[in-house]
């Protein structure tokens, strides 16, 4: 009887790796794929979720695309097992994706789960102890199947039935990635993808954005975190900020993200960035922004400005007077 697994398939060199592995085992494998607001190589024709897609296709094997949702955010407002170096919960994201798994491996009658994790190569989900710890807690205490690190641990369901062949599984360790590159080399896997990816919320630059929204927020939405890669962000009142776009990339991802009751607001007179009021909206807090976004202008201080706004489908000119310096504007900004 041929069995079944279901692979944990990021995108990247080492899940990309396990597949191949039991594929060449005589494995019939599912990928799962999952994204979030946080991936760093997301893009509308990149990234890790299409670069898993192209794994998958070229494997001729099935893949399924989880967006994590609302219950992954409170996950990492509230982590179980805490944060590391930034705001990232990676035990208990961890435990999350695998728990998942194990619902679709129920589902689709799947007989084990296959990951690309390696023993020490990540150092605060891929430590001997907390795998033991994402093991139980995920509910796949022996049908966890680690191939590129398995002979460090006790052989796993799988491996005692005889389903795959312990011998042929592997026992690389530690952070270098010479030994993959070497197996890449002899198992044929080129074009090794997204070998740059990440999470945001490793990123300690990236931590005040989301410490903020999680600050100003009693029910979390994707929406918000998602808008978090977009510009700079200044917080101008308890349910009000004011992001302004860096660049002509940022001005058009706001214009499209912009939903039509937030104001979005520009320069009339030169050179300026889009600046969209998210959140409560009045004439004070508009003014505030106004007075925000020209400090990233070549508007003189203390300069009449006039200033478009456009909310709700209607455009509004009204003059400002461009009277905050750069001590003023970075109290209100958050990054």
């Amino acid at each position: 009887m041929k069995r079944k697994a279901i692979a944990l398939l990021s995108g990247g060199l080492d899940s990309t790796l396990a597949v191949r592995m039991m594929l060449d085992m005589g494995i019939e494998v599912e990928a799962l794929n999952f994204t979030s607001p946080f991936c760093t190589c997301t893009g509308k024709n990149s990234g890790c979720k299409s670069e898993a897609v192209r794994v998958a296709q070229e494997f001729d094997i099935p893949i399924k695309v989880v967006h994590k949702g609302v219950d992954y955010l409170n996950i990492v407002r509230n982590p179980r097992h805490g944060y590391g170096k930034g705001v990232n919960p990676c035990v208990d994201c961890r435990i999350y994706l695998l728990r998942k798994a194990k619902e679709y491996m129920l589902e689709s009658g799947a007989d084990f789960i296959i990951t690309g994790e390696v023993l020490g190569q990540r150092p605060m989900s891929q430590r001997r102890d907390t795998l033991r710890v994402i093991e139980r807690e995920s509910g796949l205490e022996g049908l966890l199947l680690r191939p590129l690190s398995a002979q460090h641990f006790e052989p796993t369901i799988p491996e005692k039935e005889g389903w795959v062949d312990r011998g042929r599984l592997l026992a690389i360790k530690g952070r270098s990635r010479k030994d993959l590159f070497s197996l890449a080399d002899e198992l044929d896997v080129k074009n090794y993808p997204c070998p740059a990816g990440g999470c945001l919320l490793t990123e300690l630059s990236f931590v005040p954005k989301v410490k903020d929204v999680f600050d100003h927020s009693d029910e979390l939405n994707l929406r918000d975190f998602r808008l978090l890669k977009i510009g700079r962000h200044f917080r101008i009142g308890d349910n009000c900020k004011v992001i302004i776009g860096r660049n002509e990339s940022d001005n058009n991802l706001l214009e499209v993200a912009r939903q039509q009751e937030e104001a979005a607001i520009t320069w009339l007179d030169g050179n300026t960035p889009v600046g969209v009021i998210i959140g409560t909206q009045s004439d004070a807090l508009y003014s505030l922004a106004a007075g925000i976004l020209l400090r990233y202008t070549k508007a003189e201080q203390g300069a009449s400005c006039r200033i478009e706004q456009r909310v709700n489908g209607r455009e509004q000119v009204t003059t400002v007077i461009h009277n905050l310096d750069e001590s003023a504007v970075e109290q209100y900004l958050v990054a």
